[in-house]
């Protein structure tokens, strides 16, 4: 399994309406994207002071490489990825993305 993290600086002027409409389009392409598994999103409440200006995050879990790979390509996410970028500060200066194979227990690093 890949877990696709995206990390986002939204500019101050992206209005939580528009933030709440790009992750609901993203968290729709499970409906359309053989292999998408989940999605979650939500904003930073960490109190560590560590986001870095970060101010929110999503997750995707593919239940394969082909399957995350189909995501990137896929008309429907390169449309929302690109309203993403849009109310990002900075456009791609404000998104982070990372991700990772996931095997056996999520929660054992390197597994």
């Amino acid at each position: 399994m890949i877990r696709h993290i995206v990390l986002v600086r939204f500019a101050e002027e992206t209005h939580v309406s528009e933030q709440s409409a790009i992750f609901a389009e993203l968290a729709a392409l499970r409906t359309i994207v053989p292999g998408m598994l989940t999605f979650a999103a939500g904003a930073n409440v960490s109190p560590e002071g560590l986001a870095r200006g970060f101010t929110h995050a999503f997750t995707v879990d593919f239940a394969s490489e082909a399957s995350r790979d189909a995501y990137l390509q896929h008309p429907a996410h390169q449309a929302a990825g690109g309203k993403l970028v849009q109310a990002a500060k900075g456009g791609l200066d404000g998104i982070l993305v990372v991700d990772v194979t996931l095997s056996g227990d999520a929660a054992t690093p390197g597994a």
